[in-house]
């Protein structure tokens, strides 16, 4: 404890570290839950502490189907973990958030969160109250986001510069770093197209389409005004329409089915023939209506439940001279209607002039021998909207490069909600540690060493930063505490050249937004689970319907489920893997038998 600091009036004269007569005395059991929760939510804290920083290491998932990921996105990790632990889901949720608030800084807010858990334990230890952790820390957090918001510097979204430096700072941590040359430029262009910079306050990500395209590298990856589908053309012979009237329809282009439970028996050849020509005619006249209108690009919604264009329809459509495009998904069709106008056509009586969209060019794009796509370019009332095509030599590196892309427009729709930029490196954490220390010599009492302990914990950031970097972090974090007591805000750990410097010299930067939002969600997620002191489990009575009495239902060591029944006088016994199979065990019906028990 400082020595400026005075004690509480009426407080114990010993320090928080004896136990004494004054000292907060925890029961047993709310102990020993508080200290499981924490130990559980640190273990998932240090899982991805080494996946922080641009040296930081890469972790390869196996899913339960043998699918491989290879990521350090902190949220794309913890996402794929299986955790059990109440507690340590409560961090999953967090890295969720942050992704969500801010879509970067998904690694550190879990690193955050798990060092004010590590402090939460020594302070508990010296037996301080939960609630004046809880209280302290909250005061430590305004006081934080006072510190921040001094430290950062506005920004304009006309400096095309600094958006770069952000979105570059975002990526260079990613496996793709080496391409962020390119991959920052379009992720800025693509933000800066669909909003209009004099009156944003936020970017709607919807409107940024990625598409993934396996073949080539990510050098081969483009910005696209205009639509770009990975479904091929499905006439042969027409790959390109200039001047080009696009519809959009979600019925189908094929023979009228009867209803699943109906049949229609044909009995001879007449009729077969006569059948035939129905068919032909019903065809033709959808394909004339659809001419009519002036179309000449015709994209059809994919259909579950029948296909949606039958080759006789194909071929009317392919001798007058309409380009198909199938298959398009459900999800895309807002996307398509916003990017070139046109309106989905769900009957063909709504089949009009006005319900089409224009564009200067459709076609079919070869890609080198690795498939085609499909673009639409030059719409002439174009929606903001704008494409990204993704492409790589393998799965990996494709889905890699999605995440990575997604991280950098998410920091450029920061940058557009709060305008203002702050440095990297673990320069805001350090000077967070600093003035927070000085601010707590203000404070009296069992606040003072809280407040200082939530300071301690933000030196995590740097430290981890250097150590994943291959310095010494110790040395390094005392020379940063160093540079900032002498009033270098900016002097951070700069990776790339393995040592200390101006970090805002560097262009190291990031927007406020992600350090607000990291510190702010982790803190409330560390007061959340310090004031748990019980869990409880619920047991519900398992409500079976079957024509059998159950004598028995146990769980047994292994996790099985075990149930007794008599049917008809004679007693069965079957083993299942979980209580919804004990009804599937047996036929069903209306007869309800009740087994109560905790499983």
């Amino acid at each position: 404890m400082p020595e400026n600091v005075a004690p509480r009036s009426g407080a114990p004269a010993a320090g928080p570290g004896s136990r004494g007569k004054g000292a907060y005395q925890d029961r047993d059991k709310p102990a020993q839950i508080r200290f499981s929760n924490i130990s559980a939510a640190k273990a998932v804290a240090d899982a991805i502490r080494t996946s922080l920083g641009p040296k930081g290491m890469d972790k390869m998932i196996q899913d339960g189907k043998g699918d491989v990921t290879i990521t350090n996105d902190g949220a794309t990790i913890l996402k794929q973990m299986q955790v059990l632990h109440p507690a340590a889901r409560m961090l999953v949720e967090l890295s969720k958030a942050q992704d969500i608030e801010a879509g970067d800084g998904t690694t550190s807010v879990v690193i955050i969160a798990g060092s004010l858990l590590d402090s939460c334990t020594k302070l508990l230890q010296k037996g301080i109250h939960p609630t004046i952790i809880s209280e302290s820390f909250q005061k430590a957090l305004e006081k934080g986001l006072e510190i921040l918001t001094d430290m950062s510097r506005p920004v304009q979204l006309s400096d095309r510069e600094t958006l770069l430096n952000s979105a570059t700072t975002s990526l260079n941590s990613k496996v793709v770093s080496q391409y962020s040359s390119l991959l920052s430029p379009m992720s800025v262009n693509a933000v800066m197209k669909v909003i209009d910079p004099a009156t944003a306050t936020s970017v709607d990500l919807r409107d940024i389409k990625i598409v993934k395209k396996l073949g080539g590298t990510i050098d081969d990856c483009e910005l696209v005004e205009g639509l770009v589908l990975t479904q091929k053309v499905a006439n042969s012979g027409i790959s390109r329409v200039e001047k080009a009237k696009i519809g959009l329809i979600q019925f189908c282009l094929s023979a009228p089915k009867t209803d699943m439970d109906n049949q229609i028996v044909v009995s001879d050849y007449a009729q077969m023939d006569r059948v035939l020509r129905e068919e032909r005619a019903y065809i033709l006249n959808l394909v004339k209506q659809i001419k009519k209108t002036g179309c000449n690009v015709l994209l059809i919604q994919k259909s579950i439940l029948r296909d949606a264009l039958s080759d006789l329809a194909l071929h009317f459509l392919n001798k007058m001279r309409i380009m198909v495009v199938k298959d398009i998904e459900r999800e895309d069709i807002e996307f398509i209607c916003k990017t070139i106008g046109t309106k989905p056509v769900a009957h063909i009586d709504q089949f009009t002039t006005d319900m089409l969209g224009s564009a200067e060019l459709a076609e079919e794009v070869s890609l080198n021998g690795s498939g085609k796509l499909f673009k639409i370019t030059g719409c002439s009332s174009p929606g903001k909207t704008v494409t990204i095509v993704v492409r790589g030599s393998n799965k990996l590196v494709i889905e890699e490069a999605e995440r990575s892309i997604h991280d950098a427009l998410c920091v450029i729709r920061c940058l557009v909600k709060k305008r203002a930029l702050i440095a990297g490196g673990g320069a805001p954490e350090i000077e967070l540690a600093l003035r927070l220390t000085e601010y707590s010599r203000t404070l009296s009492g069992m606040e003072s060493y809280c407040v200082r302990a939530f300071a301690d914990a933000m030196e995590v950031i740097p430290s981890t930063l250097a150590e994943n970097a291959g310095l010494n972090p110790i040395s390094t974090v005392t020379e940063l505490r160093n540079r900032h007591a002498q009033g270098e805000k900016t002097t951070g750990i700069n990776v790339r050249k393995g040592g200390i410097s101006n970090i805002l010299e560097e262009m190291v930067v990031q927007p406020l937004l992600v350090s607000v939002s990291a510190l702010t969600l982790a803190t409330e997620t560390v007061r959340s689970i310090l004031k748990i002191d019980d869990v409880q489990e619920i047991s519900v009575p398992l409500r079976l319907h079957m024509p059998q009495l159950i004598l028995k239902l146990s769980k047994n060591p292994e996790g099985l489920f075990s149930a007794r029944s008599a049917i008809k006088g004679k007693e069965q016994e079957i083993v299942v893997t979980s209580r919804a199979m004990v009804a599937h065990a047996f036929n069903p019906s209306t007869r309800e038998a009740e087994a109560g028990g905790s499983l």
